[in-house]
């Protein structure tokens, strides 16, 4: 997640569009008969010949071919700033674009079109001068290469008519030679336009290391790695535990076969023990400061407390999203990190106050995420019967098959959130966490996500983050959250009992609760 938090969409699409286009254009491009190592073979093979026809006039063109292709390389050396920035600007203007039309109707509800035409507008400018500042300098390269070419002919052909005017060269031979040099004048163009094509690549390619060379080895899957081989003694077969800086593939394979995630998850208590987190952005801010909180299995623990306290931040490490800075989080004793992040994955289902939803059908939405061969069109309605959205679902034009629209723009945000909670319904995790997910509801739509929400949450290890506390006050246990610590942690009854800040966030709210 450290990496999507580092680098923009629009980079990431540059990354997988134009730049990756680069790398193939440079292939295919350059198979024509006039470039790349065609090229080259017919440089090599006209000069055997130009020196077949006379030792001494070769010498002096070769030499005259190798000054300009020298000059030609120091001037192609001057333009990889240039296509870099050109690459940059154009990821920029990716990036606008994209975030623009996903944020459309807060543009348009706060009147910023203005600010968002000029700010693409500038980039569009900034686009257009590295373009024609990259335009120049190929025009210039061309021209040059053209007038020192034309310029060493012309001294070749005078060379060679005092040659032939001396006896000392045939006109045959002369003009062959003048034959071949136009052969070789072709080849070393297309060998100089590859040479380009090679420039405007490198800094395609220094780009993209740029961005891969950020990849973080996943020190979660290392801990475990090492964990197991201090306990089970795993034989170190195939080297040590990284290998060319990634984590051993054959350590990967021996753990995930000698861990059993999802029995622990159905069987055992999450505890987050000692835990201090900071964003990796934000290294010098932490947001969590020692916290500890046991999460029951099959109960619901509800997590309250104000904005900033860090409960999104406690949600972000169940799902693995990031690992603790300091401290660990366990299931049944075990420490998570030795288990892969994908397996961890299947064990979590995580519904959002405002669930993404994909551009595909309903069914789809509902079974993401899911192998097609083992999820069955009754599973899936089955799921959404459960979730109560069964009755909106067949009211839909084309039913299950009905597109919900780009991030699910076509439905409610009631509708929404029950697609998500059958999606979590049919992923069948052991461990649920519920973020928000009925706080920008209406009343009538909270009611029917919360009995679906209830029956969710059933027989599974939940917690729920909730700021209406009306929403919680049935959980088996209350856990106060402030300034990244566990403050207060009890039953509902108790803590407003306490007269502690749980029992102020009631009065504020003005519940009337026995």
């Amino acid at each position: 997640m450290v990496f999507f938090d580092r680098h923009k969409v629009g980079e990431l699409t540059g990354l997988l569009t134009s730049d990756l286009g680069s790398l193939k254009n440079l292939v295919s491009d350059n198979i024509s008969r006039d470039r790349g190592l065609r090229a080259l073979s017919e440089i090599t093979g006209t000069l055997c010949i130009l020196f077949t026809l006379s030792t001494e006039l070769a010498p002096v063109l070769g030499l005259l071919m190798v000054s300009v292709s020298g000059l030609v390389a120091l001037f192609k050396r001057s333009t990889v700033p240039t296509f870099k920035s050109y690459g940059i600007v154009q990821a920029q203007i990716s990036d606008c674009a994209s975030e623009t039309f996903s944020a459309i109707r807060t543009v348009r509800s706060f009147g910023g079109e203005k600010r968002q035409i000029s700010f693409f507008d500038n980039l569009a400018r900034a686009y257009q001068n590295s373009g024609t500042k990259l335009g120049v300098l190929k025009s210039a390269n061309e021209s040059l290469t053209r007038v020192v070419v034309y310029v060493s002919l012309m001294a070749l052909y005078v060379l060679g008519g005092s040659k032939v005017n001396a006896g000392k060269l045939s006109v045959g031979t002369m003009a062959s030679f003048i034959g071949y040099t136009f052969t070789l004048t072709f080849a070393v163009q297309g060998a100089v336009n590859t040479l380009g094509d090679l420039r405007s690549t490198l800094a395609s390619i220094e780009r993209i290391n740029s961005i891969l060379s950020a990849k973080d080895i996943d020190d979660s899957l290392a801990y475990g790695l090492a964990k197991e081989l201090d306990s089970k003694e795993i034989g170190d077969s195939n080297g040590g535990l990284y290998e060319n800086g990634s984590v051993n593939k054959h350590f990967m394979s021996e753990l995930k076969s000698s861990s059993s995630c999802s029995n622990l998850a159905w069987s055992g208590d999450i505890h987050l023990k000692d835990v201090h987190f900071s964003y990796p952005l934000r290294s010098d801010v932490e947001i969590l400061n020692g916290l500890d909180l046991m999460i029951e299995c099959g109960k619901v623990t509800a997590l309250v407390g104000p904005s900033g306290a860090g409960k999104s931040t406690v949600v972000q490490l169940l799902a693995r999203y990031y690992e603790p800075t300091q401290g660990c989080i366990t299931v049944a004793g075990e420490d998570i990190r030795i288990f892969d992040k994908r397996e961890w994955s299947r064990v979590v289902s995580l519904v959002n106050q405002d669930p993404v939803l994909f551009s595909v059908s309903v069914g789809e939405n509902i079974a993401y995420g899911l192998p097609d061969d083992v999820v069955s069109k009754d599973d899936i309605i089955k799921a959404a019967k459960a979730a109560n959205a069964h009755e909106f679902i067949i009211s839909l034009p084309q039913g299950y098959d009905t597109l919900v629209g780009e991030r699910g723009s076509l439905l409610s945000g009631g509708q929404r959130q029950r697609i998500a909670i059958a999606r979590a319904l049919l992923k069948n995790a052991p461990i649920l966490i519920l973020d928000e997910a009925t706080s920008a509801l209406d009343a009538t739509s909270e009611r029917l996500v919360q009995e679906a929400l209830n029956l969710l949450m059933k027989g599974r290890t939940s917690l729920v983050i909730a700021h209406r506390l009306s929403t919680v006050q049935n959980a088996h246990r209350i856990a106060v959250c402030s300034e990244g610590k566990i403050t207060e942690l009890g039953t509902h009854a108790e803590l407003v009992a306490k007269g502690g800040s749980y029992a102020s966030l009631v009065g504020t709210q003005r519940l009337a609760f026995e």
